[in-house]
């Protein structure tokens, strides 16, 4: 049940552990206790008489990706991929775009095809963020990613690049993009001067990734699911 809690985003599986003994949740409306077990996909579970799972129909969750996984059901190199990180979901869903084997941060998950659609169509226009380690001259850079850059043919333009850190042989810059190409941004970078060190998505839209530790993943709220779709 902490653990369901804590996914949910209604508290900490700590907090969730007092929520429970002081009798607030019910799981099938019976008042859950410590160390229960419930399906947020079977169960209706309520806290304070408030409906935060059951039945669901559709599954919405983030995961902060870490850098050495593949974004694909299956690999036929035996190498690692973002399923084996949600493996404890129980529910079959399928990664929103992706990241590459290098990269990391934000990746969505859902079995709503109308919502992935809704994600990564180019026409429905949703920003991606991130946070971009650079070798080079990334002031420059930063300047040059705000005008049109060709690549791969294409002119592509960053909906906004800031240095967020100098350092002496870089720095840290925060790039927004609009389409979703791939390899988008080290192509950009690359077409700038720069070599990409380190690639972390931050947010999707009004969405971001926070605190969600490297790895771990957690089910999009109400008004997350709402702004993406």
């Amino acid at each position: 049940m902490q653990k369901i809690l804590s996914a949910y985003g209604i508290t900490s599986r700590r907090a969730a552990e007092t929520l429970i003994l002081e009798g607030r949740v019910c799981v099938n409306g019976v008042t859950a206790t410590l160390g229960q077990s419930a399906s947020p996909y079977i169960d209706e579970i309520t806290v304070d008489g408030v409906l935060v799972a059951g039945n669901a129909e559709h599954v919405y969750i983030m995961l902060n990706k870490p850098v050495g996984y593949l974004t694909t059901a299956r690999d036929d190199r035996g190498r690692k991929t973002v399923m084996e990180l949600i493996a404890d979901l129980g529910v079959r869903v399928y990664p929103v775009g992706r990241l590459d084997y290098n990269s990391e941060g934000l990746l969505l998950f859902t079995n709503d095809g109308h919502f992935a659609n809704a994600v990564s169509h180019p026409s429905r226009g949703k920003i991606k963020t991130y946070e971009v380690l650079v070798r080079g001259d990334a002031v420059k850079a930063a300047k040059l990613l705000s005008e049109p850059v060709r690549v791969d043919g294409h002119l592509l333009q960053a909906v906004n690049a800031l240095v967020i850190l100098e350092s002496a042989d870089g720095g840290v810059l925060e790039i927004t993009i609009a389409e979703g190409k791939n390899r988008q941004i080290r192509k950009m970078c690359a077409a700038c001067g720069v070599s990409v060190r380190a690639l972390k998505r931050v947010s999707i839209g009004a969405v971001e990734l926070d605190s969600l530790e490297t790895g771990k993943w957690r089910f999009l709220t109400k008004e997350e699911v709402r702004l993406l779709g």
